[in-house]
C-alpha cells in the first residue's frame, strides 16, 4: 500500500511539472531574454522544484541557518546520496546560487542562452582543461554575489557514507577566498535511494554548519578535511568516515563495489564505462 501511495505521489509530481513548466517557460524565457537577467526565471524554477518535492511527499527541516549571514556569498558543499538532493537543497539556499551542469545542455539553443544568463557553469567530463575553465568561470560568477552549490564527492554515495572529495571545489575556495558552508543532507537516501524512481514520503533534514574560511588553512588537504569533518559530524554514527580522502585500498574497494552494482543494474553495459559516467559532478 505504501509503495502504491509513493508511486502515485511521485507520478503526481511529474504530472505537475509537465503540466505547468511549459506554459511557465513561455513567459519566463522571453522575460529573461528581454530583462537580460535570470532572476525571474530562477525564482520560477526554484518554486517548481520546491512544490514538486512537496507534492511527492517530502517535508524539509532546516537546522543551523543562524550559523552564517544569508546576505553573504558562499560555496555551499553538501554530501550527495539521492536525486532528491538538488530539488530539496537548492531552493533552500539563500538568494541565488549557481551550480555545475553538463556541457551537453549548451547544445540546446534557447536553453543555452538561459543557462548563460542564469550564470550556470558548464563542465565537461574527463577533461582537465574543461575542469580548470569551470573553476575559473565559477570564480567569476561568485564575484557578482552569486553563491555556488557543489557536491564535492562528485557523485551520489550508494551507502550514505562520504566518498573521497574531488579537489576542484577546494581549488575554487582557495583561489577566490570565499568561505565554504558545509551542509549535511539527511533522509533523502531512504526516500529515493540511487536507482529508485518513486519517492517514499518522509522528512529531509538540511544541517547547515558554520562557515569554513579557506584562508585559515595551510593546505588544500587540511581544508578538505575540515569540510569533511563538518559534514560527517551530523551523519548517523554507522555512516561516519574518518577522512576526506580514504586510503587507496578503501577507495578501490568502494569503486569495485560501485562497478559491480552498475553492472548488475545494467546487464551488458561495460562497468568501467558506468564508472566513468559517474565521475562527472552530478549537480542537477
Amino acid at each position: 500500500m505504501r509503495a502504491t501511495i509513493s508511486f502515485i505521489r511521485s507520478l503526481a509530481a511529474v504530472v505537475f511539472l509537465f503540466a505547468l513548466v511549459p506554459p511557465a517557460a513561455l513567459i519566463a524565457f522571453p522575460w529573461t531574454f528581454i530583462a537580460g537577467n535570470a532572476n525571474f526565471l530562477y525564482a520560477v524554477g526554484m518554486g517548481f522544484a520546491h512544490w514538486a518535492v512537496r507534492i511527492a511527499g517530502v517535508k524539509i527541516k532546516m537546522k543551523g541557518m543562524d550559523q552564517f549571514d544569508p546576505a553573504g556569498t558562499y560555496i555551499f558543499m553538501s554530501n550527495h546520496v539521492s536525486n532528491l538532493d538538488p530539488p530539496v537543497l537548492i531552493p533552500m539556499v539563500p538568494r541565488r546560487t549557481s551550480v555545475l551542469a553538463k556541457r551537453e545542455l549548451w547544445k540546446i539553443p534557447v536553453l543555452s542562452k538561459a543557462l548563460d544568463l542564469a550564470d550556470i557553469v558548464p563542465v565537461e567530463r574527463n577533461k582537465r582543461e574543461s575542469a580548470i575553465e569551470s573553476i575559473r568561470r565559477a570564480g567569476e560568477v561568485m564575484k557578482h554575489g552569486i553563491n555556488m552549490t557543489i557536491y564535492p564527492e562528485g557523485t551520489r554515495s550508494r551507502d550514505g557514507r562520504l566518498l573521497p572529495f574531488k579537489k576542484g571545489p577546494f581549488h575554487l575556495a582557495a583561489e577566490t577566498g570565499f568561505p565554504i558552508v558545509p551542509i549535511t543532507i539527511l533522509g533523502t537516501e531512504d526516500m529515493m535511494p540511487k536507482g529508485r524512481f518513486a519517492v517514499r514520503p518522509g522528512t529531509a533534514t538540511l544541517v547547515f554548519h558554520a562557515p569554513v574560511d579557506p584562508k585559515k588553512f595551510k593546505s588544500r588537504e587540511e581544508l578538505m578535511q575540515a569540510v569533511h569533518d563538518a559534514i560527517n559530524s551530523s551523519l548517523p554514527p554507522e555512516r561516519q568516515t574518518s577522512s576526506s580522502g580514504p586510503s587507496d585500498r578503501q577507495a578501490a574497494d568502494r569503486q569495485s563495489a560501485d562497478r559491480q552494482s552498475a553492472n548488475l543494474q545494467s546487464p551488458g553495459k561495460d562497468p568501467d564505462a558506468a564508472t566513468a559516467e559517474e565521475s562527472l559532478p552530478d549537480q542537477l
